[in-house]
């Protein structure tokens, strides 16, 4: 008698189709739509003219009007958008079939579509709502002023005009997952 070795977890995930290739460049277009907004934060609080508002103003939010406090919050926040948008790629990679050895406790385990599917819809209609209303909000109760735009202006929509991708692109590619895993549903 024969005795093989069990297969490890990852081998035992059922056969799932390849992610299309819009799905592909779109993941990748989520994962890249945050870095903009997070580098003009940066020369924000760098001091570098950004146009739109000028540092002294920004750091009046912050107690002591703390350049330290700033930057920690301007990073941290950047961080965290672009770990977020980040996890759109694990709908389209190995790892969104199975959770990396290196993640302690969950490293090897199959991922539950259902739950991945749930949580990129969630995030989908949250970025979405957020963005859109944000950006699209604040321009459309913002007073008119002269109906030109300073370069400072332009270079901000241009920074932050890639983030109302984020919430579409990640509902296409979370629809994609979702069609892919329909069996192990």
């Amino acid at each position: 008698m024969t005795t093989t070795n069990p297969s490890p977890p990852e081998l035992r995930v059922l056969s799932v189709p390849p992610p299309p290739r819009w799905a592909v460049g779109a993941a990748r277009v989520v994962a890249w739509s945050t870095v903009p907004s997070g580098v003009w934060r940066v020369a924000l609080v760098l001091g570098v003219p950004v146009g739109v508002m000028e540092r002294e103003e920004f750091l009046t939010a912050f107690p002591h009007n703390s350049v330290l406090i700033a930057l920690t919050y301007v990073l941290l926040i950047g961080a965290v958008t672009e770990a977020a948008s980040y996890l759109t790629l694990g709908l389209v990679r190995p790892w969104g079939e199975v959770v990396p050895r290196w993640i302690p406790l969950l490293g090897g385990r199959p991922v539950d579509p259902r739950i991945a599917v749930l949580a990129a819809s969630l995030g989908a209609f949250a970025v979405t709502f957020l963005w859109w209303v944000l950006f699209f909000g604040g321009l459309l109760t913002s007073p008119s002023p002269d109906p030109g735009i300073s370069a400072g202006e332009a270079l901000f929509v241009a920074a932050y005009a890639p983030l109302l991708l984020w919430g579409p692109l990640l509902a296409a590619v979370t629809w994609s997952y979702h069609r892919r895993h329909k069996a192990r549903l």
